[in-house]
């Protein structure tokens, strides 16, 4: 498990109470060709759906 990785998406697979996440490796990606600033600019891949 991912220590200290929280996540409010609690329709992904991954989601564990107390807005936990459970995967093993979390992937991000950044979600635009320029560099990335915001939390918003960012995509989980990591994301599975229930």
């Amino acid at each position: 498990m991912a220590k200290d990785v929280l996540c409010e998406v609690n329709s992904c697979t991954h989601w564990a109470q107390e807005n936990k996440c459970s995967a093993s490796s979390i992937y991000i990606v950044s979600n635009r060709p320029e560099d990335t600033h915001k939390s918003e600019e960012t995509d989980c891949k990591t994301f599975e759906a229930k």
